[in-house]
């Protein structure tokens, strides 16, 4: 009987993708694969939650790895991990995405007969465990905040407002929504430093 291959922990994933994206900034299109096998899932996940349609959040999830070819020199360590990295990429893509579509009118809808199409982006139990473990962390770490400092970060975050909408939204003074989003993103960084 053959052993199970055991999971990699967080921080060996993040190592071993760093090192697909030092290998896809030399020209290797294999490393680009595995890459995009390891995580395309939370890449499509982010950008399916905010453009709310498979077929849109394929498109972003393209773009993200077409940027990914071009730009993987760009990636600096010491700014982030390669999924925080990517999920940059990807938030900023499906948010310029759905702007776009609704500047447009466009209403980003398949028909049902269109469904079968659509590929299977559930994780792996391993995906599914690193990714429930990261969840857990993060929500810790937000609901350990402010009230006040959460919302700006929720807002910021998952509704890709930016700080003057912030401000017009909750009725705060811009300058007051800038030190939140600041506070916030210091503390939330000193909590996940280990991940």
């Amino acid at each position: 009987m053959e052993s199970a291959r055991p999971a990699l922990g967080i921080q060996d994933t993040e190592r071993q993708w760093a090192d697909f994206i030092g290998r896809v900034a030399q020209g290797d299109a294999d490393a680009l694969r595995s890459l995009y096998e390891g995580t395309s899932r939370y890449v499509y996940g982010l950008a399916f939650r905010i453009v709310q349609d498979p077929g849109a959040a394929e498109e972003v999830t393209l773009d993200v790895y077409t940027q990914v070819w071009r730009r993987a020199a760009d990636y600096d360590a010491a700014r982030g991990t390669p999924s925080a990295w990517l999920l940059t990429i990807a938030r900023t893509r499906a948010i310029d995405r759905f702007r776009s579509s609704s500047r447009q009118g466009i209403t980003l809808q398949e028909p049902l007969e269109k469904a079968d199409w659509i590929p299977d982006s559930s994780p792996t139990p391993e995906e599914s465990s690193v990714m429930d473990a990261r969840r857990r962390m993060v929500q810790g770490a937000l609901a350990e905040l402010p009230q006040e400092q959460r919302q700006a970060v929720e807002l910021a975050y998952f509704y890709g407002l930016s700080q003057s909408e912030i401000a017009a939204r909750t009725g705060q003074p811009l300058g007051t929504v800038k030190t939140r989003l600041r506070l916030s993103m210091m503390r939330l960084r000193e909590k996940l430093r280990p991940v």
